[in-house]
């Protein structure tokens, strides 16, 4: 089983562009596992309650943590949005509303 994943808007890119070597690594073997495991473990993707399909994308590492924010279409197409570093445990309003307003813009586009 693979999913397909795709990257929508640049923010994924802007963020990932400025993380260390070990970061960057972490990144790509959490969207892997993603990509390949047909059920990925809450550890690493978890589905934000009232928020409409997106989920979070968890990627830990030993002095950060890092949230993906992510939703699916037509089943095994995994869209990546914007990415920011967890300082708590609750996600930021200001990265959540974003996520929200991408995965709007990525619909009302394929519409079209």
């Amino acid at each position: 089983m693979e999913r397909k994943i795709i990257f929508y808007g640049k923010y994924f890119f802007r963020f990932y562009e400025k993380q260390d070597v070990k970061t960057k690594r972490k990144i790509d073997f959490v969207i892997d596992i993603i990509r390949n495991v047909e059920r990925v473990p809450i550890k690493f993707l978890k589905f934000l309650e009232g928020t409409y399909g997106i989920y979070e994308i968890r990627v830990l590492i030993s002095l950060k943590s890092i949230g993906i924010f992510c939703f699916f279409d037509e089943g095994q197409l995994v869209i990546l949005i914007n990415c920011y570093i967890k300082k708590t445990r609750k996600i930021p309003k200001k990265e959540l509303e974003l996520a929200k307003k991408l995965k709007q813009q990525y619909y009302e586009g394929k519409r079209l």
